[in-house]
């Protein structure tokens, strides 16, 4: 590729390009020069300072639980988790004693339900209702607990089974 070109300051004749020189203009014409960048390089020029830098704003290293946090409250999940947990730490919400004779049964439309050991035990659960009730607020107030209900052992029924029959029954109508 011969192209005329004045003389340069190394001497070479007019008009002949030298290898050293087509070198150049061919990287220029595919690597490209400073002026004539490509979209991605401009566009790569143009980024704000540190917006992703390793070592900016943003990219510091957090601890996995408050990563774990952030995940469980963008996707929903506190309310489950804060009921699970206070279903398991119920002897630290009741306390020791009171736990050794009560059990969380489960969670239903935001009513806590908890099965004692004997009637005596849910009722006094049920003077203790507002105590535990705040105690539940306090330390779990994703679990949307609005009720504690308490309920006794279960007993037998005779409104069902073998030998029940159907109204009011016999009564005293024997002679």
């Amino acid at each position: 590729m011969i192209t005329p070109q004045p003389p340069d300051a190394a001497g070479d004749e007019p008009g002949v390009e030298s290898e050293s020189q087509s070198v150049y203009l061919r990287f220029r014409r595919v690597f490209g020069d400073g002026s004539s960048r490509s979209a991605d390089a401009r566009k790569r020029a143009k980024r704000e300072p540190g917006s992703s830098s390793p070592f900016g704003s943003g990219r510091d290293p957090e601890g996995l639980g408050s990563v774990m946090d952030a995940l469980t409250s963008r996707l929903g999940w506190n309310s489950p988790l804060a009921q699970s947990e206070l279903l398991a730490s119920w002897s630290d919400v009741a306390g020791a004693e009171t736990a050794e004779h009560s059990a969380p049964v489960g969670i239903e439309d935001g009513v806590l339900t908890v099965r004692c050991d004997s009637t005596a035990w849910a009722t006094q659960l049920r003077i203790m209702r507002v105590q535990i009730a705040t105690s539940i607020a306090n330390r779990y107030p994703d679990a949307g607990i609005t009720r504690v209900r308490f309920e006794g052992p279960g007993v037998p029924s005779w409104k069902r089974g073998p030998r029940s029959i159907p109204g009011r029954g016999p009564r005293d109508t024997y002679g």
